[in-house]
């Protein structure tokens, strides 16, 4: 927790803080206040009522979220753990403060290299030539067993900022993340599992950058509500397996710029 302090003060009242904490996390348990994004924003309104002083409060919270998952064949179970961002700035004003929240997750996947894949496709289309196989059945080979690539291990990150009277679902932005790489990845993996992880994961390679762009159409398409000046953070780090160092993309919009942007490159594509 933040609390501004105005130069004609030496230092904040730090027990003021804890209250507040005691107070909000009481309303919790009590089920006043249910989202890890509302208790950030309710600790900052708070901040500012027993400082009164300070003109701006900032509350980060940072958590970890078991999420159940089934593997894709066996359907065994299995959980998964999410990092989970939240946070929330106050401004005083002359009247009622202004209260921005932001939600976010952290989620591992997997990501297939599509350079190194079409190197591997390039390599095997030779070899079929020079056994004599057409051009037919190559193209049915290719569609039915993807070429041989490097993966990553990729870690995609989502984070949305909004005015404290609307609401982000965490559900649906762990799902985009985990949607954006090439497949998603499992603590346990039964034989067929792995088979359709590692399949899936060939049949959809993306670059790091791709995983940024896919993060940001769903964004839209799944919170297309949200006012135009929510801030949309997108992060995706790829762990390179044939590099030594890894590989980053990042893009940080306003909804309304992403709106825009998607929309020049859809009317060029068209």
């Amino acid at each position: 927790m933040f609390v501004d302090l105005p130069g004609s003060l030496k230092g904040a009242n730090l027990s003021r803080n804890f209250e507040v904490i005691d107070e909000v996390l009481q309303q919790a348990i009590d089920g006043d206040v249910n989202m890890i994004e509302k208790l950030c924003s309710v600790v900052a309104r708070k901040l500012l009522d027993r400082h009164e002083y300070a003109d701006r409060t900032e509350v980060l919270m940072r958590s970890e979220y078991m999420v159940k998952r089934e593997t894709p064949v066996s359907h065994t179970s299995c959980e998964e753990v999410v990092k989970v961002h939240a946070r929330a700035v106050a401004r005083r004003t002359f009247r009622t403060p202004i209260v921005r929240k932001s939600i976010g997750a952290e989620v591992t996947g997997m990501t297939a290299c599509p350079c190194a894949q079409n190197i591997m496709k390039e390599r095997a289309m030779r070899v079929l030539e020079n056994l004599d196989v057409s051009k037919d059945k190559i193209d049915e080979f290719f569609v039915a067993v993807p070429m041989a690539t490097h993966n990553q291990r990729g870690r995609g990150f989502l984070c949305i900022e909004t005015d404290d009277d609307q609401h982000v679902d965490l559900e649906k932005i762990i799902r985009i993340v985990k949607d954006s790489m090439s497949s998603g990845i499992y603590e346990l993996l039964k034989r067929g599992d792995e088979g359709a992880v590692v399949l899936a994961a060939h049949k959809n390679p993306r670059f790091v950058e791709d995983c940024v762009r896919e993060m940001a159409k769903k964004v839209l398409a799944e919170f297309e509500y949200l006012s135009g000046d929510s801030v949309v953070t997108i992060k995706q780090t790829n762990e390179e397996s044939i590099h030594q160092h890894d590989a980053y993309a990042e893009r940080r919009a306003t909804i309304a710029e992403l709106a825009d942007e998607l929309s020049v490159e859809k009317h060029s594509t068209d």
